[in-house]
């Protein structure tokens, strides 16, 4: 499976902007599967409530998904990305997975940051994991990567990639996600973005550091902090299908869910 992620700065409020790199990127790719940032079309640092609402979208029918349904068709390829959803009077920090023959899944966030809590709705999808040509397919959308139950969730449903959809901004996020991709034996595609953005008199600076992580934990590729890139490298889905991290430790049939406090 040759699987990557796009890194790149969207520009806020610039919709037709970002959606067309996008789609210049992945013309120019050939992969079965890339993963985006979150909120990768419309940035980041949306002002309010009002503001959100004007550029959320329902899934799957929204001019977005139209279009990533469009190009997942064209290139024969699968995009998950970060989007701004609207369910009636809902708006969820979600991750869309659009396939290549055109079905949308969609994840919606769990775990909101910061001031994300004033203005999105906490999700409530309970880690579906979809398959993509028989590979168990998983989404976690940036900030939900410091919990270790939303890894750990996927992992039992049956996902062997995770997509992370993310604007990261704490220096120690990347390195957690080694950890999440080994705890779980599953390969991890961190999308992050790079640049800054700025609301009223708050600023955000993204870190970029996209990467591929291999079930073993083991770092396969990693972005600089500030490069726009588009890397495509060839893994073995099946790879995370072995959950044994010794020759007698299986990572998930040894838990000892009697101890554990829920």
């Amino acid at each position: 499976m040759r699987v990557g992620f796009y890194q790149f700065a969207p520009i806020l409020r610039e919709v037709e902007i970002n959606l067309g790199k996008v789609e210049t990127a992945i013309r120019h790719t050939r992969a079965d599967l890339v993963v985006l940032p979150e909120m990768c079309f419309t940035g980041y640092m949306l002002s309010s409530r009002d503001e959100l609402a004007k550029f959320a979208e329902p899934v799957p029918t929204g001019p977005i998904c139209c279009r990533m349904v469009d190009l997942c068709r064209e290139r024969n390829t699968s995009l998950a990305f970060g989007l701004a959803e609207q369910d009636a009077d809902r708006i969820y920090n979600s991750a869309v997975l659009v396939t290549n023959s055109g079905d949308v899944h969609v994840y919606r966030k769990s775990h909101l940051f910061l001031d994300e809590k004033d203005i999105f709705d906490p999700g409530d999808t309970p880690f579906p994991v979809f398959r993509l040509d028989g590979v168990g397919i998983g989404m976690l959308v940036c900030f939900d990567y410091i919990f270790p139950e939303s890894g750990r969730a996927l992992a039992l449903n049956g996902a062997q990639v995770v997509c992370h959809p993310s604007n990261l901004v704490l220096d120690y996020a990347q390195w957690m996600t080694l950890t999440r991709a080994a705890e779980n034996r599953v390969f991890w595609i961190v999308a992050n973005r790079t640049g800054s953005e700025t609301s009223a008199e708050k600023t955000l600076s993204f870190t970029g550091r996209s990467q591929v992580v291999a079930p073993t934990g083991k770092l396969l590729y990693r972005a600089g902090t500030d490069t726009e890139e588009l890397p495509v490298i060839d893994i073995d889905p099946r790879d995370a299908l072995d959950k044994m991290a010794t020759p007698r430790n299986h990572l998930l049939e040894d838990r000892r869910t009697d101890l554990y406090p829920r």
